[in-house]
């Protein structure tokens, strides 16, 4: 497992371009002996693949149940080298190592081997790989929920201690805001301008960013505009974003953003045009709900702690949840993601098989 998950790691992967670790994927399959399938989603969704989905002979009753991990990282900003050093998988290039969700990627082809290898009972289980994850859950959000058996599923895609189960995710909202002003000689006929950039700084300047309050958070992520250094600005676009677990506070926050664009436009003489998007739905679990309680009993049987939390993004959970299909996330190990410092314990990608393992028991008792 370490030599795939190894290789999975130096095969780049950016949202847009998941074939070659697509193709990896569907060769270790192949290897194992297992038939797969891959939707037609790649062109709708901007990638060079599709999902794949992957369903194990030899159901035996019980619930049947979906794993799911994407193909994508954030794009990598230098070469990847993973290394492993002292029990834990760097990259010795300055860049991501792409654990996130690579981890989880090398954690189900694995369970998959020995569930094959020994024979083991089950209940169901379906091994299924998105692309675009990291740009909007583009492929969860495409996938046809009606090809799947499982009545719940698990996706493995918290950076946090094993043992942590995910009860909850935000809502999200996208804003973009096109501030219009009026393009004029910096230095001969400032008067005649009226600087978008200008507009944008002061709206930007009374938004509530950060963590707004325990369940909210805000952020302005890009603005750019202007043309030269020389010309007051004519154009200038700002890029923001709204999480939230409260529906309403999420709604209010959102209309308190786009409001406080439209006033800054209005005190500089300009104008702005704003878009929100829905990038995704939160959800909320329950501690008796029933794939919490099969985490649970997985965990406790693998010897570890649950503890429950609420994240602050979203993943594949939101839109397979969304889909109708109760899937929930659990943190494997993985530190420091979408950054130079990411790391995996070795340790942890074995534990995670483990914990797969039993939860494949677990759901062949439910």
């Amino acid at each position: 497992m370490l030599d795939l998950f190894l290789a999975l790691c130096e095969t780049p992967s950016p949202p847009g371009s998941e074939r070659p670790v697509a193709d990896l994927v569907t060769a270790t399959l192949d290897a194992l002996g297992l038939a797969w399938e891959e939707d037609g989603c790649g062109a709708a969704v901007g990638s060079d693949a599709g999902n794949v989905l992957c369903r194990l002979p030899g159901r035996r009753g019980g619930t049947p149940i979906v794993l799911c991990s994407h193909l994508d990282t954030v794009p990598p900003q230098g070469p990847i080298r993973p290394v492993v050093e002292d029990g834990f998988v760097r990259n010795a290039g300055g860049t991501i190592l792409g654990a996130d969700n690579k981890a989880a990627v090398a954690v189900m082809l694995e369970t998959a081997r020995r569930v094959l290898a020994k024979d083991r009972p089950h209940g169901g289980i379906e091994l299924l790989f998105t692309v675009k994850e990291e740009v909007g859950l583009l492929g969860a959000y495409a996938f046809d929920r009606a090809l799947l058996e499982a009545e719940v599923g698990f996706v493995y895609d918290q950076a946090g201690p094993i043992g942590e189960i995910i009860l909850g995710a935000p809502s999200a909202r996208s804003i973009e805001a096109r501030f219009h002003g009026r393009a004029a000689h910096a230095g001969m006929a400032p008067e005649e301008g009226r600087s978008a950039i200008l507009a944008a700084s002061r709206a930007i300047a009374d938004l509530r960013l950060g963590r707004v309050d325990a369940l909210t958070t805000a952020n302005v992520g890009m603005i750019e505009g202007g043309a030269a250094r020389n010309i007051v600005p004519e154009h200038c676009r700002v890029i923001a974003e709204a999480r939230s677990h409260d529906e309403q506070s999420l709604v209010a926050l959102v209309q308190e953003m786009v409001d406080a664009f439209a006033f800054a436009a209005s005190l500089s003489d300009c104008t702005v045009e704003t878009e929100v998007r829905t990038q995704y739905r939160g959800y909320r679990f329950r501690d008796d709900d029933l794939p919490v309680q099969l985490a649970t009993a997985a965990l406790t049987r693998c010897g570890l702690t649950p503890t429950t939390s609420l994240s602050g993004g979203g993943a594949d959970a939101n839109a397979l949840h969304e889909h109708g299909l109760p899937c929930l996330n659990l943190a494997n190990g993985m530190a420091e993601i979408h950054t130079p410092d990411e790391h995996i314990a070795v340790a942890d990608l074995e534990t995670m098989v483990d914990v797969t393992l039993a939860l494949v028991d677990a759901a062949l008792e439910a």
